[in-house]
C-alpha cells in the first residue's frame, strides 16, 4: 500500500504555482505533454474565465503517484482577490509547498500564506521557482527566506554535511543535545521535525525547465509521514461546486472511517437537522473523475446527493 498525501501548492500569484503543478503531473507520467498558463493549456486551469485570464481562480485536484507515494494535490488560487477558496482549502492539507520567485524573492502575499499555514499547523516545504533568470542569487535568496519567514528554512538542496545536520539540529533543543552528543540526526529524526512544523526543507529549481522538481518530489517521498485516522467516520467539506451537468458537488475530505455510496450522511442547516444520501463519489483529477464505491480516511473526493452542505463543515465525527 503506497503513502497517501493531500498536498496543497501555495504562492504569490506568478511565482510559478501551477508552473510546477504541471511540472509534478509530467514527470510522474499523470500528463502526456506539460500545458503553460501563459498558452491557457494548464491542465489544472480548467474554466474559461482562468485560461483568459491566466491565472487560477479555484482550487483544483490532480491526482498522481511518484515512485511509493500517492499524492492527491491541491492547486489554490494565488491571487489575493481568491483567498477564500484558497484558505478553505488548507483545513484537508497534511503538507503544503510554498513556491517563492527565484527573481523577486518574498513578497507580502507570501508572507500573509506562511502566516495561515502556521495558524492550520501545516507541515510546509519551500520551492524557489525561477532560477534560471539572469541575477537569481541561491545565498541572497536563503537570507531573505530567513530574515522573512523563519530561520528554520533549511537548504535542503546542497551536500548532507555538518553544517546542514548542525543547522538541523538547532531548529529544537533536545535535538541539539543529542547532535553535540553523537554528531548525527537520524532521518525519522529529520521527518518529524518537518511534520511538527519545527523546520522547513528548502529546493531550488525552475518549474518550467523541469529543474529540481524531481528533487523535490523525492523530498516528499523521503521526509513526510501519513497521517494516522480514527474508526469512526468523519469529514471536512472544502468547497462546494457544479459539474458540466448542473449536479450539485461536495468536495470533502475523510478524516475517519470509511464513506460508501448510499451513506446516510447527516447535519444542521438553520438549525434545523438533515439527512441525506451519498449517490456517487467521484476521484476527480482535473476536469475527469472516477466513480469509486467507497473510500477510507485520508481521501479528498467528490460526493453527489448532498443539497444541504457548506464549505467549512465537518461531517460524522468532525
Amino acid at each position: 500500500m503506497k503513502k497517501q498525501l493531500t498536498m496543497g501548492i501555495l504562492a504569490h500569484v506568478d511565482a510559478g504555482k501551477t508552473t510546477l503543478s504541471e511540472a509534478m503531473l509530467y514527470l510522474s507520467g499523470a500528463i502526456r505533454k506539460l500545458g503553460r498558463v501563459d498558452k491557457k493549456d494548464a491542465y489544472l486551469d480548467t474554466d474559461a474565465q482562468e485560461r483568459t485570464r491566466g491565472i487560477t481562480i479555484f482550487s483544483k485536484q490532480a491526482r498522481f503517484s511518484w515512485k511509493d507515494l500517492g499524492i492527491t494535490l491541491i492547486d489554490t488560487p494565488g491571487h489575493v482577490d481568491f483567498s477564500a477558496e484558497m484558505e478553505r482549502t488548507l483545513q484537508v492539507l497534511d503538507y503544503a509547498v510554498l513556491v517563492v520567485s527565484g527573481a523577486d524573492g518574498v513578497q507580502g502575499h507570501t508572507e500573509t500564506l506562511w502566516k495561515l499555514l502556521k495558524r492550520n499547523h501545516i507541515p510546509t516545504f519551500l520551492f524557489v521557482n525561477k532560477m534560471d533568470q539572469p541575477g537569481t542569487d541561491k545565498e541572497e535568496l536563503l537570507a531573505n527566506i530567513h530574515e522573512r519567514l523563519s530561520d528554520n528554512c533549511i537548504d535542503f538542496s546542497g551536500a548532507r554535511d555538518d553544517d546542514f545536520f548542525e543547522s538541523l539540529a538547532m531548529c529544537e533543543e533536545e535535538l541539539l543535545e543529542q547532535y553535540l552528543e553523537t554528531a548525527e540526526v537520524a532521518e525519522e529524526d529529520i521527518v518529524r521535525l518537518i511534520a511538527e512544523r519545527k523546520a522547513f526543507p528548502v529546493y531550488f529549481g525552475s518549474a518550467l525547465k523541469l529543474d529540481g522538481v524531481e528533487t523535490l518530489l523525492d523530498a516528499l517521498l523521503q521526509f513526510t509521514k501519513e497521517k494516522s485516522y480514527g474508526t469512526e467516520f468523519g469529514a471536512k467539506v472544502f468547497k462546494i461546486s457544479r459539474d458540466d451537468q448542473g449536479n450539485r458537488l461536495t468536495h470533502l475530505k475523510v478524516t475517519g472511517g470509511n464513506l460508501k455510496v448510499k451513506d446516510l450522511l447527516s447535519g444542521t442547516k438553520e438549525e434545523e437537522v438533515w439527512e441525506e444520501k451519498v449517490n456517487q463519489i467521484r476521484l476527480y483529477s482535473g476536469e475527469k473523475f472516477e466513480p469509486v464505491q467507497e473510500v477510507c480516511a485520508g481521501t479528498v473526493c467528490t460526493v453527489t446527493g448532498l443539497t444541504k452542505t457548506h464549505p467549512g463543515q465537518g461531517l460524522g465525527v468532525e
